[in-house]
């Protein structure tokens, strides 16, 4: 394995340098990475201080003609307003096209986020399940999810290290993460073999390991065996005693925050996708009536102390957007206290 990801960064170098001959820059910087390290790192110098990090998913870059779907004005407003924050990473839960079979959908979402190429952002997507609408094999829509993002060709999911604090494990939840599998042996030692410096985990995917229940709901809204065993990995896991682990999801399109385990759980499916009314149980941190929700996440890291924000769109209606910051939420490195247990 050591040898074929050596091989692929050097594929990878070979690629960039014809790329940046003819004026492409790719969008994630890859530094070479331990055996069983990170997969893509980001240095201390290249960041900003504080860390600022964005999460965000259910986008469904499509036709802008297309309003039922998703909401291309909102859309929109999302992308650029994100580039405004000029974050040292972007990572997207998935669900970035509408149909992950149509190569326009990918020309789409590389439209309206030239923005974020003009600002060098590093962008980290995870795999939806519309990655891979309208394939009747999944082939297909991995060679339209990888020609959008090269770097990441032959790898469903992969880790990146920010600075010497932060790892990210991008999930791909249309795979299995039960006991045993594949991505759970991989969970394993990507965590075992995290730098002592690291003090957040944050897991980004699609399906949500915990939410909302729906009576009568749509079954893979109201939680799927698939990700509750991942939640039930993460409980027992041997490094959460050193580490706070934060799992980030979309697929339901509105905003919910829960805590278990010690863990944060957090869906983020406001990035444009048509929004979806929820009932909140008990459980759930954010109880307020607003809807829609249309939001992205924003995180910033001064030291040990990681504070959250969801930066919501005040009116969708209006003709330009204005924007307020509905839920804050604070994160202590492990041996701090300082979990949150309630929407500020």
């Amino acid at each position: 394995m050591g040898r074929f990801r050596h091989l692929l960064f050097l594929i990878f170098i070979a690629a960039a340098s014809l790329l940046a001959g003819i004026g492409i820059k790719p969008c994630i910087t890859i530094l070479a990475a331990p055996p069983g390290g990170a997969d893509f790192r980001i240095s201390d110098s290249d960041l900003s201080h504080p860390l600022r990090i964005i999460v965000y998913g259910d986008m469904r870059f499509t036709d802008p003609l297309e309003v039922r779907a998703t909401n291309p004005k909102v859309r929109r407003w999302l992308v650029n307003q994100i580039a405004a924050e000029k974050p040292d990473a972007v990572l997207l839960s998935g669900d970035v096209p509408w149909h992950g079979s149509q190569a326009g959908d990918y020309d789409e979402y590389r439209s309206e986020t030239q923005i974020w190429r003009d600002g060098h952002l590093h962008i980290y997507p995870a795999l939806g399940n519309h990655e891979f609408s309208g394939c009747t094999t999944g082939q297909g829509c991995l060679e339209n999810w990888w020609m959008a993002f090269p770097e990441l060709r032959g790898q469903r999911w992969y880790s990146v290290q920010i600075g010497s604090s932060v790892c990210v494990l991008n999930l791909d939840s249309n795979l299995s993460l039960m006991a045993g599998s594949e991505q759970i042996d991989w969970i394993k030692a990507q965590l075992a073999s995290l730098p002592a410096t690291i003090r957040f985990v944050l897991f980004n995917l699609h399906h949500p390991p915990v939410v909302d229940v729906q009576e009568n709901g749509d079954p893979s809204h109201n939680g799927r065996p698939n990700e509750h065993a991942l939640a039930e990995f993460l409980a027992q896991a041997p490094e959460k005693s050193r580490v706070r682990f934060i799992v980030a999801a979309g697929h339901i399109h509105n905003y919910e925050r829960f805590l278990q385990d010690d863990i944060l759980y957090l869906v983020s499916g406001g990035g444009g996708a048509d929004p979806r009314p929820i009932v909140r149980g008990p459980a759930d941190l954010f109880q307020d009536p607003a809807f829609p929700i249309y939001h992205y996440l924003r995180f910033v890291l001064d030291g040990e102390r990681l504070t959250g924000t969801m930066v919501r769109v005040a009116d969708p209606d209006a003709a330009t957007p204005a924007w307020y910051d509905k839920d804050h939420f604070v994160i202590r490195a492990a041996g701090s206290s300082g979990l949150p247990r309630k929407s500020n």
